[in-house]
């Protein structure tokens, strides 16, 4: 369970720390992120969130992106009888909501 994902780009300027943006899937208190995992004797169970090109609202923050899967794909991409290419995908722009956590906005001046 995934409740929102975190990206970072180069500092804001005068900052030393890079950016921090938050990415939330819009009408959703939580997701899953398409991955794999496999058990190995030597060590142990291991797994990998799958990437993909980043979609519209990723690409101005990163140049790849973790794929989220919303309610209507979890069983699609369990089922092995569905080709993964009609689940992998990027979302419509607006799916997600960006909001920059570091460095945090200036307060508005009264």
């Amino acid at each position: 369970m995934i409740v929102h994902i975190t990206e970072f780009t180069d500092p804001q300027p005068g900052q030393k720390r890079k950016t921090k943006w938050l990415f939330t899937l819009n009408d959703h208190e939580w997701f899953c992120i398409a991955g794999i995992w496999r058990s190995h004797p030597q060590a142990g169970e291991a797994f990998t969130m799958l990437t993909m090109e980043p979609g519209e609202d990723v690409k101005p923050y990163h140049h790849r992106q973790i794929i989220p899967l919303t309610r209507d794909r979890w069983a699609d991409w369990l089922d092995p009888t569905v080709p993964a290419a009609n689940v992998l995908t990027a979302l419509p722009k607006g799916s997600l909501t960006v909001t920059r956590v570091f460095p945090p906005a200036e307060p508005a001046l009264l």
